[in-house]
């Protein structure tokens, strides 16, 4: 995604393409904000994309439903690039499979909580008994049941996100798209809100896509997670690879902070078992996060055995639990 007087010619140039975001601009006057990114996201997934400012983070969820124009490249759903979509095709898709919850809300001052919920359905052309009727079960379902009749500024913050995301969810898209929904929230409040995502999608099984800068938020609620810098991939892969086995100095940097034992599994410090190992210990799996399997650990008297479909990949005894720890206090210190 290219942004400037010749945006345009830019993804065909392979000089241009080698230059940095400086370089770049100061030849030609362009800024690149996302390059080279691809990415798949399966059904029902929670995928987090994340980045510090300036990263390219909410150019590309903005990508995904054309609120930005890509400058080259395909954004395929169901098999559909949607970049070849007409304005009427583009607005169904927007109406019917897609639904985006933004950081600042957007709420409609004048209307109630109710009107608000409603607005999708009632742009899709829903009778209003029918399109309220269906407010009301997605407003219970966010926990804002007899709020239906006040207005915005009356609520709180969490109470307006709230709001955001039953409007978001009324109108049942396949997929919802959220830009650093809470960043502007009280730290209580926003792990109140992002309980309440994984809430919904433990109930609804809804495909998210999720922007943040928080890598605690993003390792709360991602399934996979794509750091991104400077426009690029910095690397993909669940929050236990990215700890365990980060891509450069960058993302081992980004993630140094994060108490391991709190990401990490088993599977990535269990150890080959030997000859002299006592193979009858107890039995845990390999996706067993280290703090919840600590105190097993701690209280066996013969090392973890980390079993997967009745096959031992590994053990795990207390000197490997407890360098995980070490590290913990180490970073801390």
């Amino acid at each position: 995604m290219v942004f400037g007087p010749k945006a345009a010619s830019v993804p065909g140039n392979a000089e241009l393409l080698e230059l940095s975001r400086r370089d770049l601009m100061q030849r030609t006057g362009n800024t690149v904000a996302v390059r080279d990114v691809s990415f798949d996201v399966a059904p029902g997934e929670v995928f987090v994309v994340m980045g510090l400012s300036g990263s390219g983070k909410s150019t590309l969820v903005r990508c995904l439903t054309r609120l930005i124009e890509p400058t080259a490249g395909r954004v395929v759903f169901e098999g559909e690039d949607i970049l070849g979509a007409d304005e009427k095709r583009l607005r169904e898709l927007r109406r019917h499979k897609f639904a985006m919850v933004f950081q600042n809300f957007g709420l409609l001052p004048h209307r109630k909580v109710l009107d608000n919920v409603a607005y999708g359905l009632e742009v899709r052309g829903v009778g209003k008994a029918e399109r309220h009727a269906k407010a009301l079960e997605v407003i219970e379902l966010v926990g804002l049941s007899g709020y239906e009749n006040s207005y915005p500024e009356q609520l709180s913050g969490g109470m307006q996100q709230r709001v955001g995301l039953a409007r978001a969810l009324a109108v049942d898209p396949d997929v919802l798209l959220f830009d650093e929904p809470f960043s502007a929230l009280d730290p209580l409040i926003r792990r109140d809100m992002q309980n309440e995502v994984i809430r919904l999608h433990r109930e609804l099984g809804k495909t998210m896509v999720f922007i943040t800068h928080d890598l605690s938020e993003a390792l709360k609620l991602g399934d996979r997670i794509l750091i991104m810098r400077d426009g690029r991939t910095a690397q993909l892969g669940t929050g236990d690879e990215l700890v365990g086995a980060p891509a450069d100095e960058y993302v081992r940097d980004f993630v140094s902070d994060i108490p391991k034992g709190d990401v990490l599994t088993l599977k990535w410090i269990m150890r080959p078992a030997t000859d002299d190992d006592p193979l009858d210990g107890p039995e845990l799996g390999p996706d067993v996060v280290v703090r919840e399997a600590t105190r097993a650990v701690l209280a066996a008297e013969k090392p973890i055995r980390v079993v997967e479909d009745g096959k031992l990949l590994g053990i795990v005894g207390d000197e490997e639990i407890l360098a995980v720890v070490a590290g913990k206090l180490e970073e801390s210190a």
